[in-house]
């Protein structure tokens, strides 16, 4: 059974910029297995494509492929990759910080190659679609068992330009940042659950909630705000029935502080 395919994007939905890189993978590859994760990243917003995908690879079986294209440098001297972790999967996309952190969510790089085998890419070829006409026939090649290494020269390490902030302490308090803001306006946090005390506050800007961590939305009232640990095992700020991010009025980078009852 061939692998799943991930695919991640600011393509958006309104162009026939995904179709197409579909096409190409299905041209190579044509019981390809194919999974969006989203095709909204903001456009151009390379941390916060990383941030995505990070939050995703996990949940898909070892071996699976990702490719993943957010990607301001296409064209430019900017290299394409693939990677393969030490978990067993490979992801492909530009070599411009957003693979890295589902790579070490994955177990760290086992090996990569810079894609320079043009044997292995699509029939058309623009300096402005590499998710059609370099990414997508690679990965559909790796879905139809081509090794990583015949796609091109080895490399020993891939860029790293940006990384997510560590959380910090302060005065014995735990500090972080909102990473993301997601679909709901729930406000996620650099703060995994194991640097949390029991019983804590939260301040955020001018506003504290209190009694978190709390188990689970409806234990406020709809409109009352909440902090549970998340899916992503990352602390999260939230509005019952509505969104956290407009009622406090902050986003990605807001400072937030923890303090232990």
């Amino acid at each position: 059974m061939p692998p799943a395919i991930s695919l991640l994007t600011d393509f958006g939905l309104t162009d026939t910029y995904v179709g197409q890189m579909k096409a190409a993978i299905l041209r190579v590859a044509p019981g390809a297995v194919l999974v969006d994760l989203t095709h909204a990243v903001p456009a151009q917003d390379v941390a916060g494509g990383a941030f995505l995908l990070w939050s995703a690879v996990e949940a898909f079986p070892e071996g699976s492929l990702h490719l993943a294209v957010v990607d301001p440098g296409v064209g430019s001297t900017r290299r394409a990759v693939a990677a393969r972790t030490r978990r067993g999967d490979v992801l492909v996309g530009p070599d411009n910080g957003l693979l890295m952190p589902a790579i070490e969510q994955l177990g760290g790089l086992a090996a990569a190659v810079e894609l320079t085998a043009p044997e292995y890419w699509g029939p058309k070829q623009s300096r402005t679609f590499h998710g059609r006409d370099v990414f997508a026939p690679v990965v559909g090649h790796l879905a139809a068992g081509v090794a990583l290494e015949r796609l091109g020269r080895a490399l020993h390490h891939l860029e790293r330009p940006f990384t997510f902030p560590p959380p910090r302490e302060e005065d014995g308090c735990p500090v972080g940042e909102v990473l993301h803001v997601d679909t709901y306006g729930n406000l996620i946090t650099n703060l995994p659950g194991a640097v949390l005390p029991a019983r804590f506050r939260v301040h955020v800007g001018s506003t504290v909630i209190a009694d978190a961590p709390h188990a689970h939305y409806q234990v406020v009232a709809s409109g009352g705000l909440l902090s549970l640990v998340g899916s992503a095992g990352l602390l999260e700020m939230s509005v019952r029935d509505g969104s956290a991010a407009q009622v406090l009025g902050v986003g990605r980078g807001a400072r937030v502080r923890i303090e232990p009852r």
